[in-house]
């Protein structure tokens, strides 16, 4: 048994800001990786258990912890490599950081290089060049939905326990319907991608109607059962479990997971559920269909089959649709699905969305 190392004393904004670098993608990897380092000293971590999942030397863990102890955040920072010095002071560093958190004059929403720049009275170079070293991007925006249901916290839980430690001799699937994919044709010929020139598509197209696309994605393997229907109701959504649970042992116990969609909770699905006493179905909390991995399989559907897809008729459609997915389970992989700390209490924030 380790015994725990002195843990560092963090101010709940320093831990906001440290929790920020490490889901930053656009900072050195070096820099996300001492904010985890620091993250974990707080919590108490032993060195020996640092040097194992992080990598650091004891010898650097005490030298981070020194950093951090005297100048804080500004202290994970690489040290100015040789060459001519940055003429740019921390003070007046730490000046630009904190006047980039703080919302520009009205009516602008956001601070821009030049703008920022003729306020604090430096080159927008200089500006340019502390907000890649800070990770600053005001341009940038994530949009998110919370959680309103009071029993977010359990229903999560239940939904992430079965990511990471799924039941023993037992199949979890994550279970939606793609609706309204239109079969979209186009009225003008598609133009070939050629060097120097991506490929174009007319503007404008036909409609030739609608499908929704049941799929249940089996967790451990990736493989996806799917099937279309012209509406998603109830009655198509029971077919579609119905056709779920044949390509199952019988034998097998089946866990389902589904979003609130008002489809899922009919008195028929209760009944169907009663019906089949193997099979169980865990709904997400509302407004966190990020919970759901099926959501993922969509995402790369759209991407691979629909968003550039040209549709003669929904036959057509249906055709492509299940063509790819039999393309997809010839070479299925899981999701690497994670959650970042199932130690800590589950935070109700929502999916998210990143604007440029």
């Amino acid at each position: 048994m380790f015994t725990p190392t002195f843990a560092l004393r963090l101010t709940p904004a320093e831990r906001h800001e440290l929790e920020a670098l490490t889901r930053a993608t656009r900072i050195p990897a070096g820099l996300a990786r001492r904010a985890r380092l620091v993250l974990a000293l707080a919590d108490g971590m032993p060195y020996a258990a640092l040097t194992a999942q992080l990598g650091f030397a004891p010898s650097s863990i005490s030298r981070w912890k020194r950093r951090f102890q005297r100048a804080r955040v500004m202290g994970l920072r690489d040290a100015p490599r040789s060459g001519r010095p940055d003429r740019l002071s921390p003070a007046m560093e730490a000046k630009i950081i904190a006047a980039t958190q703080h919302p520009p004059p009205s009516p602008f929403t956001h601070w821009s290089v030049r703008r920022l720049a003729q306020r604090m009275r430096v080159s927008p170079a200089t500006v340019h060049r502390v907000w890649q070293r800070a990770g600053l991007q005001p341009h940038r925006l994530e949009r998110y939905t919370v959680s309103t249901d009071p029993e977010f916290e359990r229903k999560a839980a239940d939904i992430i326990g079965l990511y990471l430690q799924p039941p023993a001799h037992a199949a979890v699937f994550c279970v939606d319907e793609k609706t309204a994919i239109q079969a979209l044709d186009r009225r003008d010929p598609v133009l070939p991608l050629s060097p120097g020139r991506a490929e174009r598509h007319g503007f404008e197209y036909y409609r030739h109607g609608a499908l929704s696309l049941y799929a249940a994605l089996e967790v451990g393997t990736g493989h996806v059962e799917a099937r279309t229907a012209a509406r998603h109701t109830s009655s198509e959504f029971l077919a579609f479990l119905d056709h779920l649970v044949a390509t199952q042992p019988r034998r097998r116990v089946l866990h389902l997971i589904a979003d609130n969609f008002s489809a899922h909770k009919t008195k028929a699905v209760q009944a169907w559920l009663a019906a089949h006493p193997r099979v169980t179905l865990h709904y997400t909390p509302t407004y966190s269909s990020w919970l759901n991995q099926v959501e993922l399989w969509f995402a790369k559907m759209e991407r691979d089959c629909i968003a550039r897809g040209i549709f003669t008729s929904t036959a057509d459609l249906r055709r492509k649709l299940m063509q790819y997915i039999r393309a997809h389970n010839k070479t299925c992989r899981p999701f690497r699905w994670a959650y970042t700390n199932p130690k800590h209490r589950i935070r109700a924030i929502g999916k998210r969305e990143t604007v440029h």
